[in-house]
């Protein structure tokens, strides 16, 4: 569909709308089910636009006496606006308009999902926003927690789990420049872990190793008074990843989670129960996994991702290097001379 056509139907459809003899109301409603339409099934990002509008003549409309009308239009025009492609964060700032606009309204007189759903959507743009120094990511922890209260494991696993997700994230993302920062990697590490009561290897394969390699990242770079602990759960979060990601049919998430393994392993003593052996075994294999990562990322023009293992190889490869080697028998004897 051409966007000259796309604007043509719409116009005729606003057209149709306007000589209709329904209520004010009932016109709200029919402008929101049109752009829930467009917004959902989107076959152009122009149509993303053209349901904005939609829910901006919907407003216009909406009676003074329909507030919780008003405020289920205010929500989707909030959730449009986060989701336009070159929104930007002026669209994101007006989505959170929005969505505190309908709070207002929603917790007095609408249905406990509806208020969840926008605090988890809230959070969203909040979280989105901070990267830019726009929102405090403890704001967006706030809406998903209370989010939570409603959207339980029981009654609504998938809210439940991306929610947990997104806290995990979020509090990975904060800065370690205050005490509570190691409280905070704990608790991304339990989100993950509740992610993962959800997300299972069979339904979720995806979402599964997505988290999976998550969860070893953040078990990995914990500061942790059990560093080997920590790292030894990464290897199995990291194994766990890779029952998913292969070379053939996920050859970038692959290459991303054997390097975050080799990461581990080249911090991993050869046995982990007499630490003092020594950590050659261990280096080697971390060495073996990034070369292979380090021919993905450069077969598929990942030039940053290469740099960075090729780097890590080259601190391996001098480590490796400068490690005591053992002597034979002949320099045995010289040293015993």
């Amino acid at each position: 569909m051409t966007q000259s056509l796309a604007m043509s139907q719409f116009d005729a459809a606003l057209k149709a709308l306007e000589s209709d003899p329904a209520t004010p109301a009932e016109k709200t409603e029919m402008l929101m089910e049109m752009a829930m339409g467009m917004q959902l099934r989107p076959k152009t990002p122009e149509q993303l636009d053209q349901a904005v509008l939609l829910y901006r003549r919907a407003l216009e409309i909406c009676p003074g006496d329909s507030p919780l009308l008003r405020a289920r239009v205010t929500t989707r025009l909030g959730t449009a606006l986060q989701a336009l492609p070159a929104g930007g964060a002026a669209a994101l700032k007006e989505a959170r308009d929005c969505y505190e606009t309908a709070l207002r309204t929603l917790k007095e007189n609408g249905k406990p999902e509806e208020v969840a759903e926008i605090e988890m959507n809230l959070g969203l743009v909040q979280q989105s926003l901070a990267a830019s120094g726009g929102a405090r990511l403890h704001d967006a922890i706030q809406c998903y927690h209370r989010a939570l209260r409603t959207f339980t494991r029981e009654a609504y696993p998938q809210e439940f789990s991306i929610l947990h997700n997104n806290l995990a994230i979020a509090y990975l993302s904060i800065p370690l420049s205050d005490e509570r920062g190691k409280m905070r990697e704990a608790l991304a590490v339990q989100s993950f872990e509740e992610v993962l009561k959800v997300v299972n290897l069979v339904d979720h394969p995806t979402e599964y190793a997505m988290i999976q390699n998550n969860l070893g990242n953040a078990l990995q770079y914990a500061s942790s008074g059990h560093p080997l602990q920590n790292n030894l759960r990464a290897l199995d979060a990291y194994d766990e990843a890779l029952k998913v990601r292969n070379p053939r049919d996920t050859p970038f998430e692959y290459a991303n989670t054997i390097s975050n393994k080799a990461n581990v392993l080249r911090n991993l003593p050869d046995d982990p129960d007499h630490p003092g052996l020594g950590r050659e075994a261990s280096l080697s294999k971390a060495r073996e996994l990034y070369r292979e990562a380090q021919r993905i990322f450069t077969s598929l023009n990942a030039a940053d991702n290469a740099g960075v293992v090729e780097e890590a190889l080259s601190e391996i490869q001098r480590e490796l290097e400068d490690r005591p080697r053992p002597r034979g028998n002949g320099d045995a004897r010289a040293g015993a001379s």
